[in-house]
C-alpha cells in the first residue's frame, strides 16, 4: 500500500498560504492539513488553494483543521508558519512573545496526539522557536529544523549573483547564525565551481572582487527591502520552507542552510542556529562545520549570544 505524502501547516498567513501553494504546485504533498486560529482565514485558504488543484500537476487533498491540532499527528512533515509580521516592522526580534506564546498553544497537543514526523519551523525569531519546540515538547532536536539562514544564504546567492553575472544556483556562499541582525556570511568558504571566491577575486578583479561588505548587507536586509513595499515576506521564505520539507519528504541528505541544535560545533551547544546540514528523512542527519575566519568566529559566536539573549527573556528559560 502507498502511503499518502502528508505535510501540516500551523499559520495560514503569507507564509502558510504559499508554502501550500508551493507544495501544490511541486506536486509535494498528497494531503495538506491547515490550521490557523482565525476560522475563517483557514476556509478561505482552503477554498482557494482547492480551486487552484486544476492547475497544479497532481490532485490533493486539503483538509482545514482550524485548531484542531492533533488532527496533525499523522503528518509526516508539519510547517509551523505561525506569527504576526507586523510586529517585525522595526526590529527582527519583534515577534519574540507572540510567536513563543502561540508555540506553547500547539506544540504539546500535536506531540502529546503522537505525532513523530519532522518539525519545520519559519516562525521568527526563528533559531529561538526551534528552542522552545524542543524545550516544550522533549522532542528529538534532529527532528526539529528550521528554516534559519536559508532564506538568507539564497538572498546571499542573488546579490552575489547579480554583482558577477551568475546563475545563484551555481555559487556555494552561506550566511550562517541567527535568522536575524546579527547573521554572517561565511566568505571564507565561498567558492564558485570548486575555486575560493578569493582566489577568483584575485584571478578576474573585474568581475569577482566587488565589495564584500555590501554584499553582505544587502543580504542582511533583503527582507527590509521586501517589507517596504508590500509590509510582509512571502515567496522567498516559503520556498526556503518548502526546500526543506522536499529534503525530508525524498529523503534527499541534500545540503542546505537551516537551524539545529548546536552539541559542541565552534564551541557552542544547547540552542539551534543556522549552519550547513545535510537533511532527509529523519531530519538533520549532520551538521557541517566551515572554516571560518577569526573575525567570522567572533561573529558567530556574538549572534549565539545574541540567540541566548533573547531565549532569556522568556519566562519559560
Amino acid at each position: 500500500m502507498i502511503k499518502p505524502r502528508t505535510v501540516g501547516i500551523v499559520g495560514m498567513g503569507h507564509v502558510g498560504a504559499h508554502v501550500a501553494n508551493s507544495l501544490l504546485l511541486q506536486g509535494l504533498a498528497d494531503e495538506l492539513y491547515l490550521c490557523d486560529i482565525d476560522f475563517v482565514k483557514s476556509a478561505s485558504e482552503t477554498q482557494d488553494l482547492r480551486d487552484s488543484l486544476m492547475f497544479c500537476p497532481y490532485n490533493a487533498r486539503i483538509i482545514d483543521c482550524q485548531d484542531r491540532y492533533e488532527e496533525l499527528a499523522d503528518c509526516d512533515v508539519i510547517v509551523n508558519a505561525a506569527g504576526k509580521v507586523s510586529l517585525a516592522a522595526g526590529n527582527r526580534d519583534g515577534e519574540l512573545f507572540f510567536t513563543t506564546d502561540t508555540c506553547r498553544a500547539f506544540a504539546n497537543r500535536i506531540v502529546d496526539a503522537g505525532f513523530d514526523g519532522i518539525w519545520v519551523s519559519v516562525s521568527n525569531p526563528c533559531d529561538v522557536i526551534c528552542t522552545e519546540l524542543w524545550h516544550l515538547t522533549g522532542y528529538d532536536p534532529s527532528r526539529i529544523i528550521g528554516s534559519g539562514t536559508g532564506l538568507d544564504s539564497a538572498r546571499l546567492r542573488s546579490q552575489i549573483s547579480l554583482a558577477c553575472n551568475l546563475d545563484p544556483k551555481s555559487i556555494n556562499a552561506y550566511m550562517i547564525g541567527e535568522h536575524g541582525a546579527s547573521m554572517l556570511a561565511a566568505w571564507r568558504s565561498a567558492s564558485i565551481s570548486g575555486k575560493p571566491l578569493a582566489q577568483l577575486a584575485e584571478e578576474e578583479p573585474d568581475r569577482f572582487a566587488f565589495d564584500l561588505a555590501d554584499i553582505e548587507d544587502k543580504a542582511r536586509q533583503g527582507g527590509y527591502v521586501a517589507y517596504a513595499g508590500k509590509q510582509c515576506t512571502e515567496y522567498a521564505v516559503a520556498n526556503a520552507a518548502v526546500r526543506v520539507v522536499a529534503a525530508v519528504l525524498h529523503d534527499e541528505h541534500a545540503v542546505m542552510g537551516a537551524s539545529t541544535l548546536l552539541t559542541g560545533q565552534y564551541g557552542e551547544e544547547g540552542i539551534f542556529t543556522s549552519l550547513p546540514c545535510i537533511i532527509g528523512r529523519n531530519g538533520v542527519e549532520r551538521v557541517m562545520e566551515l572554516d571560518l575566519s577569526q573575525g567570522e568566529l567572533e561573529a558567530f559566536h556574538a549572534s549565539c549570544q545574541h540567540i541566548r539573549d533573547n531565549i532569556g527573556r522568556l519566562a519559560w528559560w
